[in-house]
This record gives structure tokens, sequence and C-alpha cells, in this order.
């Protein structure tokens, strides 16, 4: 890939911020809102999509639990972003047996998962698009929650989850990274075809 998808790729790889467990709304949201806050979180990445109807399709598979009067809470709407991110590498199938792992253990709880996800997440796009990763400051990671995400992940260490997590966040960094390539690629070609339609234009 050229500087300018590498410098575009920098830009969206610096705003892009995952929220933390504490920042994820935990006042009860309605179907439409989870489904919002969710998606707006992972908008940089045209692969990912989270919409209304994929949240209800998860609480009929009891991949999250039930809404309690209709409304979704901290640990239903951080886990409808893992399976969100999760999902384009892996079936719901295989998802469903990650998270019944999860929450068999009760070391690795959601907040657990979650923290252990987003800190991963980050990094790992940083490191497979080559870009210097600042993640760790803007994410709060090693801040204001770092002591406790610290104890989150030398708890962590021998986990099976932990390492099926790592391995699933590892293998969708490559995936964006290839739908980011294409995307990028498609779009080079569409504005040369459209530059040489207009010197055609001009030498007739």
């Amino acid at each position: 890939m050229d500087s300018r998808f590498q410098e575009k790729m920098t830009l969206v790889l610096n705003d892009f911020h995952m929220p933390s467990y504490s920042e994820i709304p935990d006042v009860g949201l309605f179907l439409e809102q989870a489904a919002k806050f969710a998606a707006g979180s992972l908008s940089a990445f045209e692969s990912i999509s989270i919409t209304s109807s994929m949240i209800s399709n998860y609480v009929k598979k009891k991949m999250i639990a039930n809404p309690v009067k209709k409304q979704y809470y901290r640990d239903q709407i951080a886990n409808i972003m893992i399976i969100a991110v999760a999902k384009t590498v892996l079936s719901l199938e295989e998802i469903q047996i990650m998270l019944k792992i999860q929450n068999e253990n009760e070391n690795f709880d959601c907040k657990a998962a979650y923290t252990y996800f987003c800190k991963e997440f980050e990094a790992a796009l940083h490191r497979v698009f080559g870009v210097e990763s600042t993640s760790e400051v803007k994410s709060g990671y090693g801040s204001g929650e770092g002591d406790e995400n610290s104890h989150i992940s030398e708890n962590l260490s021998d986990f099976k989850e932990k390492t099926l997590l790592k391995n699933t966040i590892v293998a969708v960094a490559h995936k964006i990274y290839l739908d980011e390539c294409f995307s990028y690629i498609a779009e080079q070609e569409a504005e040369n075809n459209n530059k040489s339609r207009e010197k055609e234009k001009k030498q007739r």
C-alpha cells in the first residue's frame, strides 16, 4: 500500500477509541439506543455492523441476556460489541461456544473479557496496520483504570478464554486490514477511471 493509504489509516486508528467498560451506559438503553451506541463505537470500520435486528437475534439465540423491561445494560452492550467484532471472522455458533466458556468461568466475567478485548483489539489494529499506538493513553488503559486492568490481565494469564479471545482479535485485525486494502484499491481505481474519462473529454 502507498503512503496515502498509510496516512488514511493512521488518522482512522488515532481517532478510534473503544469505550472502556465504565464508559458504557448502565442506565438502561432501549433497543434502538443500544444499537446506535454500539454501532457508533465501531463506525470506523465498514466491515463491522450492528443493527437492532442483529441484537434481537443475539437475544433469541441466548448469546446475550434478555433485556430488562425492554432495556439493555452495560454487560449486554459490552457483549454486543464483542459479538459484532468477532462475527467478522467467526460464525454465531462459534461465538456462542466462546461466550459459553466465558460464562462458565467465574474469574472471566463480562467486565474482565471486555476490558481485555478493548486493550487487545486496539493494540492488534495498530500492529497490523503498522501505526504507532497511542490507544492505551486514549482508552484509559494504564491511567484511570490502570491498576484494576493490570489486576485483570494478571488473573487471566492462563485462561483458555483469553487465548480464544486474543486469537479471534488478531484474526479480526487482519480481516479489517484486508477489507480496508481492497476498499482503498477500489477507490483508487474509480479515481483513476474518472481522471481518464475527464482527460478523454478534454481531448475531444
